[in-house]
């Protein structure tokens, strides 16, 4: 009787799991994932690092093809502006630079010695009549002999041309004014005495 009692009873089948209890056991398997390959990574080498690093050598190497070299600051170029007028900016003329060379005051470089003439250098007895001279300029020479009366003056040449002013700001006397002489008025005024006195007239 008790093999029969036991064998009426009601047996009992293992229940599936549900849905969300497979899903939740695939959640936690694929964090204990994730985290076992966080885990395996090395400190040092974070992702994503080999791709700059490789590309490092060209950033800081030879330029990569097709770039253009490096240019200093300021090494841009001016574009060429049409001829006569380099230097220049708006098209705006240098003083002197147009046929103004033989007028006082204009360029201020020393002029050539013309035909037939010959340059003789005379010391001013006053050595500030030089800051208003210039290349160009026309004067009279005048000369006080040594020994005359006071007052006295003689003229040596008319209109002589100033080729250059040697030392205009020099204070130890070896400023001169460069002067285009005839031949005879070149021996006249090396000829004067010792002591004499130079003088100019600027002609207008």
């Amino acid at each position: 009787m008790a093999d029969d009692a036991g064998s009426l009873r009601p047996v009992r089948r293992p229940r599936l799991p549900r849905g969300s209890t497979l899903l939740r056991a695939g959640l936690v398997a694929a964090l204990l994932g994730l985290a076992a390959a966080v885990l395996q990574t090395p400190a040092g080498c974070p992702p994503g690092s080999s791709g700059a690093t490789s590309s490092a050598p060209g950033a800081a190497g030879q330029p990569s093809r097709g770039a253009a070299p490096d240019r200093p600051a300021g090494s841009a170029s001016a574009p060429a502006g049409p001829p006569g007028e380099s230097g220049t900016q708006g098209g705006a003329s240098r003083p002197g630079a147009e046929g103004g060379a033989d007028r006082p005051g204009a360029g201020g470089g020393a002029l050539p010695l013309p035909p037939g003439a010959v340059g003789v250098p005379v010391r001013l007895a006053e050595p500030a009549a030089l800051a208003v001279l210039r290349p160009g300029a026309r004067v009279d020479l005048l000369v006080a002999p040594a020994g005359g009366r006071p007052g006295e003056a003689v003229l040596l040449a008319s209109e002589a041309q100033v080729l250059d002013v040697v030392g205009a700001a020099a204070l130890d006397g070896s400023s001169a004014l460069y002067l285009a002489l005839t031949p005879g008025q070149a021996r006249r005024a090396v000829g004067q005495p010792e002591g004499s006195r130079f003088a100019v007239v600027v002609r207008g």
